[in-house]
């Protein structure tokens, strides 16, 4: 959500906290204090946490700027009170916004992280008061692991370890999602992740180590396939040329300037993770042809051309160039029709 209608002073602190986050903060809506003005001054920020999103309320006074915001959480959370002085005044919110610096746009990040520290705080002890066993033995077992999230939710059900019942001879397998950022989805698909069996009578403690391995194993041959993508667009511009894009981070698409007599055109290559298992898909776009909208005419995705994993690099890359030899033709007919209409 772009951050427009808010306060200069208030956009920097809002901009510095959504470029800088460790994890991805989004605005969810933004409004105005004061029927009187124009200015946003108040916003709604999503904060990850335990696989979902909090919400909580940054409630700026654009007549006083300078000031530090209120913070509204949600409804559920009415017995979270981080700003409740503790035993070391030095770590409580309270001594970050009795020192409130509006010049400095990092204060307001610094603020929620503090916050999200002892909202985490404030979660597990919520988890460690459930009476039931299974849930106390697996938070025993994990005190020492750094990057543990609890939630214990109410008036939904949402349970990560299941419940059992005092009679159940073993406790039963918990629920588990992986979840990636955006940057590990251009390398790696979490959803085909074959996840380690989880044995009778095993804990979460027991079973973190070998989901680590399994996720390590499958990072490193993501990452050396980057390698071999790499290769590959290498091969390719042996038979298209330079190309003039390429992806130089992960190696997903590479784009070439290709021509067939006087009729140019892009041809746009986009490799899957899973090259060479599976097979890139091309996009055709003409480079001379623009619909009435004034966009280059494009081809549908096409993927329909001989292929096999087990081949060369350079016999891959060969019959790609072959395919779209063959389809310049029928790409030159369509955006020529493309113009009569």
């Amino acid at each position: 959500m772009a951050v427009d209608g808010v306060p200069p002073i208030i956009a920097a602190q809002l901009n510095h906290l959504l470029s800088h986050s460790p994890f991805s903060i989004k605005v969810d809506q933004m409004w105005s204090g004061s029927k009187k003005n124009v200015w946003n001054d108040r916003f709604t920020l999503l904060i990850p946490f335990c696989l979902d999103f909090i919400k909580w309320d940054i409630i700026y006074n654009v007549e006083s700027p300078l000031a530090p915001p209120d913070v509204i959480f949600g409804a559920e959370d009415d017995k979270f009170l981080p700003f409740v002085l503790s035993s070391d005044p030095s770590k409580s919110p309270m001594h970050n916004l009795s020192n409130w610096n509006s010049k400095d746009p990092s204060r307001l990040l610094s603020l929620i992280l503090q916050l999200r520290e002892l909202y985490s705080a404030y979660q597990w002890k919520r988890v460690g008061g459930v009476d039931d066993d299974r849930v106390k033995f697996e938070i025993s077992t994990m005190l020492s692991r750094e990057g543990i999230e609890m939630s214990l939710s109410s008036g939904v059900e949402k349970v990560i370890y299941p419940i059992g019942r005092k009679y159940q001879s073993a406790p039963s397998a918990p629920r588990l999602k992986l979840i990636s950022t955006l940057e590990l989805k251009s390398l790696f698909s979490v959803e085909d992740i074959k996840l380690p069996t989880w044995l009778n009578g095993m804990c979460m403690a027991e079973y973190l180590p070998a989901l680590e391995e399994t996720l390590q194993m499958q990072i490193l041959e993501a990452v050396s396939l980057i390698g071999v993508r790499r290769h590959f667009i290498e091969t390719l511009s042996t038979f298209f040329g330079r190309p003039l894009e390429a992806d130089p981070i992960f190696c997903r698409e590479a784009t070439f300037l290709v021509a067939n007599g006087v009729f140019t055109f892009l041809v746009h290559i986009f490799l899957p993770i899973h090259f060479p298992k599976q097979k890139p898909t091309l996009i055709l776009q003409s480079s001379q042809h623009f619909n009435t909208q004034g966009v280059p005419v494009r081809s549908p995705v096409m993927s329909e051309y001989p292929w096999s994993p087990r081949w060369e690099l350079s016999e891959m890359a060969s019959r790609i160039f072959d395919f779209v030899v063959e389809e310049s033709s029928n790409f030159k007919k369509i955006c020529n029709d493309a113009l009569q209409r």
